[in-house]
Parts: C-alpha cells; sequence; structure tokens
C-alpha cells in the first residue's frame, strides 16, 4: 500500500490543509462545553440575561466558524483523495495495457475490474476519511480529558479510567472485525464475479435454458456473502449498546462525583455540565476513530490487491529505438519456433519453420485446437515464441517496438468486437485520422458499404459489442476496421465463419485487388475460403502436417483431404 501512495505526492498540500482545518474545527469544538459552563454559571445563575444572549451568540459565532473549516476540511480532503485514485487508476490501466496476454491469462478479466473498481473505490474512502479523522479524533479525545483537568482533577480521575475501557472495548470489537472484513471483501469478489460472467454471458444462458441453475448458484454466493456480512454485522453492533453502557455508568459516577462537590463549593454546576459534554465527546471520537481504522484496514487491504497487480512485470522485453525499414521479399519468416503458454504442461505449437513472400495470401487450416489462432498471435507479439524465431521484414520481431511492429499489422480476431459510438469512431481505431472516403473504400473492400449506406452512413450509433448488428454485419465492420490503416500484414482469425460464401468469396477477391497488396494470412475452417491462398499450412495437434498449394494438399496430406472431403463429398447412401 505504501508504494502506492508515491501517486498522492501531487496533492501535499491538500493532504496538509485538510487534517489542519479539521484540528481547528475540534479545537472550536473543545471551547463550546467551556461556553455552556459560562452561561449556565454567570448567566442564568446569576440572572443576567444580557450575558445569556452574548454567549448565545459566541456558540453561533463558533457554530459557523467550525463549519467553515469542516467544509473547507471536506474540500481539501476529497480533493486529494479523488486525484489520488484518478492517478492511481489511470496508472493501473496503463499498466495492465502494457502486459502480456500471458500475464492477463494468468491473473484474468473479472479479477482486474474488480481491482480497477471495487478495490480503487475503498481506498478512495479510507484515504479521504483518514484526512479527515485520523488526527482529529485522537486530538478530540485527549484534548477533551486535558480539558476536564483544568477544571477538576478529583473529576477528570473519571476520565482516566474510563477512556481505557472504552478503547479496550472499541478496539477489541474492531480488532475481532478486521479478519471477518476481509473475508466478507473475498465473497464480495466472488458475487462480482459472477454478476460479470452471467452478464456476459447471458445469451448462452438463454440459449441453454439454464436461467435456473446461474440464478440458484448466484443466490448461494449472495447468500454466503450475506451470512458473512450479517456475521461481522451482528458483531460490530455490540460496540454502540456496550459502549453505552460504559459511558452512561461513567456519567451516573461523574454526576454523583461532581453533585459531591458541587455542594461542598468545589467545582460549579456549570463545569459539572462542562464535563459530562466532555465525556460525550469522547465516546462519540471513540467510535469514529474505531470505524475509521475499520475503513483503513479494508483501504489497505484493497491497497495491497491493487499493488499486486502493479508487481506483475510483462514477460516481453521491447526496444525502445524504431527500426529501419529491411529490404528483402521476405514478409514473415517463422524459423523452428515453439509456444508453451505460461504454467502449461506442453507445448501448443512446435517446430513451425516456413516463409511467406511479401503480397502472398497464406491459408492457415486444422481441427480445433490444433494451434491455428496461436500461430498467428505470435506474429504481432500477442505471445512471444517460446523457442525459435519470429522474423518480419527480416527483423526479429524481439527487437521491434511493440507499437511500431503492430503499426505493420491488420488484425480481425476471432471474436468481432465492437464499441460502442459511431461507425466512424470505430473505423478510426484502424487508423486515428482516417477520412470519410478512407473509410469507406476500407468497407467497399470488406462488404460492408452497403451495410453503412442502409443503416443511415457513418455517424450510427453502435451499441456496445455491436449488438444492434447481426454477427456477419459485425466480421465486416471489424474487416473494415482493420483494412482502414491499409496495413502490411492482414491476420483475419476465422473472421468469415457468419459470411455467406458469395460474400465470403467477395471479400478475397477485393481484398487480392487491394493496392497495397498487403500479406495476407486467413485462419478457417473452410476449405473454400482458402482454396486461393499462395501457400496453405495445415496444422494437427500443435504440428505442421502439411505446406503447399490446395491441389498438392489434396494428393499429400491426409489432414488436408480428411477436411475437404467432410465439406464437399457425401458419402454414398
Amino acid at each position: 500500500m505504501r508504494k502506492l501512495l508515491v501517486h498522492i505526492r501531487k496533492y501535499r498540500k491538500e493532504c496538509i490543509m485538510g487534517p489542519l482545518f479539521k484540528l481547528l474545527e475540534a479545537l472550536l469544538e473543545l471551547f463550546v462545553p467551556l461556553v455552556i459552563a459560562a452561561i449556565i454559571d454567570n448567566g442564568i445563575g446569576g440572572g443576567d440575561k444580557g450575558y445569556v444572549i452574548k454567549m448565545c451568540l459566541m456558540l453561533i459565532l463558533l457554530g459557523i466558524i467550525g463549519l467553515a473549516f469542516s467544509i473547507t476540511a471536506q474540500f481539501f480532503a476529497a480533493k486529494a483523495s479523488v486525484g489520488f485514485v484518478t492517478n492511481l487508476r489511470h496508472e493501473l490501466f496503463k499498466h495492465i495495457e502494457s502486459l502480456s496476454y500471458s500475464e492477463l491469462d494468468e491473473v484474468g478479466t473479472a479479477t482486474l475490474i474488480t481491482r480497477m473498481t471495487s478495490d480503487i473505490n475503498q481506498i478512495q474512502t479510507g484515504v479521504n476519511l483518514t484526512l479527515r479523522l485520523l488526527l482529529r479524533s485522537p486530538f478530540v479525545v485527549f484534548g477533551a480529558m486535558i480539558m476536564a483537568f483544568t477544571i477538576n482533577v478529583k473529576a477528570a480521575l473519571i476520565f482516566a479510567v474510563t477512556i481505557p475501557v472504552l478503547s479496550a472495548v472499541v478496539f477489541g470489537i474492531m480488532l475481532w472485525c478486521i479478519p471477518l472484513y476481509k473475508k466478507v471483501q473475498q465473497r464480495l469478489d466472488s458475487v462480482l464475479g459472477k454478476t460479470r460472467e452471467n452478464l456476459t454471458g447471458v445469451r448462452v444462458i438463454r440459449a441453454f435454458c439454464k436461467e435456473k441453475e446461474e440464478t440458484a448458484e448466484f443466490e448461494n454466493r449472495n447468500s454466503e456473502l450475506t451470512s458473512a456480512q450479517k456475521f461481522v454485522g451482528k458483531i460490530s453492533a455490540l460496540m454502540n449498546p456496550v459502549t453505552y453502557v460504559i459511558i452512561n455508568l461513567a456519567v451516573i459516577w461523574l454526576i454523583h462525583t461532581g453533585g459531591v462537590q458541587v455542594n461542598s463549593g468545589e467545582i460549579s454546576q456549570g463545569d459539572v455540565v462542562a464535563l459530562y459534554n466532555y465525556m460525550s465527546q469522547i465516546l462519540v471520537e471513540l467510535i469514529k476513530l474505531a470505524n475509521l481504522i475499520i475503513s483503513l484496514t479494508k483501504c489497505v487491504a484493497c491497497g495491497n490487491r491493487v499493488q499486486s497487480v502493479f508487481e506483475i512485470r510483462s514477460s516481453q522485453k521491447t526496444d525502445s529505438d524504431p527500426v529501419q525499414k529491411a529490404d528483402g521479399d521476405i514478409a514473415v519468416e517463422f524459423r523452428n519456433v515453439s509456444l508453451r503458454y505460461k504454467n502449461a504442461g506442453d507445448d501448443a505449437l512446435t517446430g513451425m519453420s516456413f516463409t511467406v513472400k511479401k503480397g502472398e495470401t497464406v491459408g492457415i487450416i486444422g481441427g480445433t485446437g490444433s494451434g491455428k489462432t496461436s500461430l498467428v498471435n505470435m506474429i504481432p507479439r500477442f505471445y512471444d515464441a517460446s523457442q525459435g524465431e519470429v522474423i518480419i521484414g527480416g527483423i526479429n520481431v524481439r527487437d521491434y517496438p511493440l507499437e511500431q511492429l503492430r503499426e505493420k499489422i491488420g488484425i480481425v480476431p476471432q471474436k468481432a468486437v465492437l464499441f460502442k459510438g459511431t461507425v466512424r469512431e470505430n473505423m478510426q481505431w484502424g487508423k486515428n485520422n482516417a477520412t470519410d472516403e478512407e473509410i469507406m473504400k476500407a468497407a467497399r473492400t470488406a462488404q460492408a458499404a452497403e451495410v453503412i449506406e442502409s443503416k443511415g452512413g457513418l455517424d450510427f450509433q453502435l451499441e456496445q459489442g455491436g449488438k444492434n448488428l447481426s454477427g456477419g454485419q459485425r466480421q465486416r465492420f471489424t474487416i473494415a476496421r482493420a483494412l482502414v490503416r491499409e496495413p502490411e500484414i492482414l491476420i483475419l482469425d476465422d473472421s468469415a465463419s457468419a459470411l455467406d460464401f458469395a460474400t465470403d468469396a467477395a471479400l478475397r477477391r477485393s481484398i487480392r485487388e487491394m493496392e497495397s497488396s498487403p500479406t495476407v494470412f486467413i485462419v478457417s475452417q473452410r476449405t473454400s475460403s482458402i482454396a486461393h491462398a499462395d501457400k496453405i499450412i495445415v496444422l494437427d495437434d500443435g504440428k505442421i502436417v502439411g505446406l503447399g498449394r490446395h491441389e498438392e494438399l489434396l494428393e499429400s496430406c491426409p489432414v488436408y483431404n480428411e477436411i475437404y472431403s467432410s465439406q464437399f463429398k457425401k458419402e454414398a447412401v
């Protein structure tokens, strides 16, 4: 948690001014019982109405000044806490963006979302309360006791006994609750994770009629969270009755002692009332301090969880200096490349060796789990090769700055992901300054121009994930987004699976006719989508079992022949 405080340095002034104004407010609060004592002894006791009015105006003035100090303190505390977590959230997001796919796979999306939202919000609350109360509450407690000793030492000894007893009860309950609150936070994570999973997969849940099972599972996790919160709530609920019993016993003792001393003339009636007020202030501040420490404990626990994300280091080492463009006809080369995912027991890919010339179209086909996506994911360095070298333009991908490398590549992933906003804004993800003409040119190549025109143009608003489009329309839009930048290398990772055969054929023809002549990698389950390719790579169980053109593979590669036959030949009845 301490390492995170580096992000609050910009708000040093606010971190000083917030507690300072709170102490000034507390100081004024300590004078209030003395003013009330003066009203009772001098005003009411002496029958001086003018004095009573003057002292009441003094109380109002103290209240107004105290309110101003409190509002000022709250302003500085809020500015510091909100600014701190804003910087922290930006840095955390930036750090997450720097992680490779391996680290993101290991940590998990749900965990990162919880760190970015729930945990950071808890940190903000803890920092805000700390700036306002960490100094104020102890100052009031000890200040009230000191003021009591200035009134009457004998009566103030009651404070010296009561404060340790109250502290033991308050902090004892607090220490009991702290580990229980940690369990509550863990179960909250579980509920949030299940909620996200259900909301993300709501269509699948409905398709398989699993609503009852998922509802039961959610209710089970929610019940565990509720039970944990109820248990810790019952323990926390002990604080008020126990402390009020102690404080009332102390008040009875104080009034008894004060009454005896009033009769003997040692102290006045106003002094007894002042001592009673100081006792009440101490009780309130001790409860505030206990709640603060519980919030601070949650804050520290959440801070440690956020810090654990910062401590994750990307396994990818990158150069910051741009590389010079290399000459030659080779666009992509794999030299004996193997890939093993983190914590996996075996290689996902083994012995990948092939060469692709500039402008060639390469088809990649194979059964489910054969490693097709893993292969193309190493080109933009989503994953680093465990062994061997991936060469682009004559240069190892590890020697490129990631931004320079990925600017060369247009990627259309398996899952068509679009963002909430206009069509134009989505297309400009491919190229920030793309003009409408460039966007429509890419859309025509991707067979998406008609869709855009039917929707009313580039200002058509897309829902999150493109939910207001069909599957085929989403795929065409994601292809157009990749084509806008006119990449040197275009990767189509099973990105035409929702397209009909005619649209798929038109798309492939349009890509071949592009002026920029990109090197194209097409990952597909359909042999018809890659039959025209200059080179086809056939994968099986992470190994290349066939490499050549369509006609060659039909004769020489049993795996390819089997895939082709399953799609185009019917068995005799």
